[in-house]
């Protein structure tokens, strides 16, 4: 089976594709020739998977999925959330993102944070089936990892002492929110395998 993730983002479907295992094949944007951006214009992570998916779906005519990522920072109102990857303007940049949160943070004792995905399939109908996952942790005042990507390097994950950037892709993919929202569309698949 053979899936289009509306993404060019290698990381993503590289961590996607290990969590999917072998059964279902992850094309991405890059594959199929795409090599532009999709416009995230709307206000939620739902909201800018579904346009994505639209995306994919109206352009290749075939069953697709994209997520949306993002992390809330509770003393922050909730940013950068979808503003997540774009958090220091453009070009995108992890570390330029990764230090304007941690200078925003500068002075503050809440870190609480949370990352969050939400995932939205469009199967070859065109029907929405929508799966979310989140993880609770707290972002740290230096960077740790060389995994990952985003901003892994100063998020703990509740119950770890860790960073994502400092776990492999089988500690990760157990754990982190776009593994919960993956694992819920992996079974959704799976119990509708013809």
């Amino acid at each position: 089976m053979e899936i289009l993730f509306c993404s060019s983002n290698p990381n993503k479907t590289k961590e996607i594709q290990h969590k999917v295992g072998d059964y279902i094949h992850i094309k991405n944007l890059l594959d199929v020739g795409f090599k532009g951006d999709i416009p995230e214009t709307a206000s939620t992570f739902e909201g800018n998977a579904l346009l994505k998916a639209q995306f994919g779906f109206e352009h290749y005519g075939r069953a697709c999925f994209s997520d949306d990522s993002g992390l809330e920072v509770e003393a922050l109102n909730n940013e950068p959330g979808v503003y997540s990857a774009r958090y220091a303007g453009e070009p995108k940049s992890d570390e330029r993102n990764m230090d304007k949160l941690l200078s925003n943070l500068n002075g503050i004792e809440n870190r609480k944070a949370c990352f969050k995905t939400v995932l939205i399939y469009l199967d070859a109908t065109g029907e929405k089936h929508t799966f979310e996952g989140k993880v609770e942790g707290t972002i740290i005042d230096n960077k740790r990892g060389e995994q990952g990507f985003g901003y892994d390097p100063i998020f703990v994950p509740n119950g770890f002492d860790k960073t994502f950037a400092e776990m492999n892709m089988e500690e990760k993919s157990r754990l982190s929110h776009r593994a919960i929202a993956v694992q819920k569309f992996v079974t959704f698949l799976n119990s509708n395998k013809k």
